[in-house]
């Protein structure tokens, strides 16, 4: 029966692992728990390919409980009502080990049903998921778990993996493959921080090889193409990334802005790219200068229209533009202040002066008595405007952009 290479050479020693060193280096703190011998309840947080699943096995290995395992994208409350019943039998005499593979697919009720052995310590569990523990694991779980993040794996260390599948491959053939110079690293690099990705697609090479003698770098160009792309429209790198691009543009680097918009555009997420510019010109940019949202509106219009790839065009010009101009948040700082007396309740009617006419003569004890501005030398006159509870309220407060200071100066001199 067929084995997967990746799975047929994963490591049995937690040194033998690549990446991860903040947690299994030498003063690692998943590597000292392990040594201790006491497992606790772990969560296992990162994407694919990074060791999670290795690492569960290597700790079930060192430990004198039942191993049981589940993936909670096929398991269900019988799976788990199976494993509660070998619970104080001779099946599993000092308590089990339960990896769950894939937590975020177990709902609310199935997740709960695991609570009461999690807390009394007749089950173990290791959990892992590719999504945020903090908003698919429930509280309950959280709190009896110690989350571990697992990151993707460098280059350098991914490139170790493809040296060792190699080797091992090569170990199988008549006459070993020759690889070209840069192969490996350029397998290393392509794979994302994927390291089961990477010694997939040497085995991939060494397929197609046949009866040839070397492997080019042409070849491993062709295997890893795309391969380093990760993302998941309704996971967390999709969000990483858009948020990225926003602060990029924020931050006036135009570089990073450059790499987030064309990772998204190499995903194919267009709309996603939109909707942060659109957002970005005026959040970040806002009144320092007030044309560039009517021009992103403008490019992004031109992006929809053309579709990818050209849309790449137009949105590369709205992202420098905004990158290298002017910030102001003065506009959202203001809105968000109103919004927050508004949610206190601190509203109040609005002044007699400011209502609508059709209440004149209604019953109210005055006329309206609304002083219209352009009857007035520079069209403005003092009046309130604000409710009274609020007249004092201060939501606004200028720039120190040339625009917005412009602004400042020519009402205080008709103001004053």
């Amino acid at each position: 029966m067929y084995k997967p290479l990746a799975d047929e050479i994963r490591p049995d020693r937690l040194e033998d692992v690549v990446g991860q060193r903040h947690i299994l280096g030498p003063q690692g703190l998943l590597r000292r728990i392990v040594e201790g011998g006491q497992i606790p309840n772990m969560i296992f947080y990162g994407p694919s390919g990074t060791g999670k699943t290795t690492v569960a096995r290597i700790i079930a290995q060192r430990t004198n409980r039942s191993l049981r395992k589940l993936n909670a994208t096929t398991a269900g409350i019988a799976d788990i009502k199976r494993i509660i019943d070998e619970l104080d039998t001779l099946l599993a005499p000092g308590g089990v080990l339960l990896y769950l593979d894939e937590i975020q697919y177990f709902n609310k009720k199935q997740q709960q049903s695991l609570l009461e052995f999690i807390e009394d310590g007749r089950i173990t569990l290791i959990a892992s998921t590719t999504e945020n523990p903090y908003f698919c694991v429930f509280n309950a779980i959280l709190s009896r778990s110690t989350v571990f993040e697992f990151k993707p794996v460098s280059a350098a260390d991914a490139e170790q993996a493809v040296l060792r599948a190699v080797d091992i491959l090569n170990s199988r053939r008549d006459a070993p493959l020759v690889l070209e110079a840069g192969v490996t690293g350029r397998i290393a690099a392509a794979c994302g921080g994927d390291v089961r990705k990477a010694v997939n697609s040497v085995e991939l090479l060494f397929a197609a090889a046949g009866d040839r003698e070397r492997v080019t770098l042409e070849d491993a160009v062709a295997v890893s193409q795309r391969s380093a792309m990760r993302y998941d429209r309704d996971g967390d790198e999709h969000f990483d990334i858009l948020s990225a691009l926003m602060k990029s543009l924020r931050g006036s680097d135009p570089d990073a802005a450059m790499h987030y918009l064309a990772r998204l555009l190499e995903a194919g997420d267009l709309l996603g790219a939109c909707r942060r510019i659109l957002c970005s010109a005026s959040e970040d940019i806002g009144l320092a200068y007030p044309q560039a949202a009517a021009i992103v509106k403008a490019c992004v219009d031109s992006a929809l229209q053309l579709g990818l790839p050209e849309a790449r065009l137009p949105l590369a010009e709205a992202c420098l533009l905004l990158a290298t101009a002017p910030k102001s948040n003065t506009a959202c700082v203001a809105i968000d202040r109103a919004l927050a007396d508004i949610r206190a309740g601190r509203s109040g009617p609005i002044p007699r002066e400011l209502q609508n006419v059709h209440a004149d003569g209604t019953g109210f004890e005055r006329e309206q008595g609304y002083k219209y501005p352009h009857d007035f030398p520079h069209r403005w006159v003092k009046q309130q405007y604000l409710p009274d509870e609020l007249k004092d309220a201060r939501y606004y407060e200028y720039g120190d952009n040339k625009t917005e200071q412009a602004a400042r100066r020519y009402w205080e001199e008709i103001k004053k």
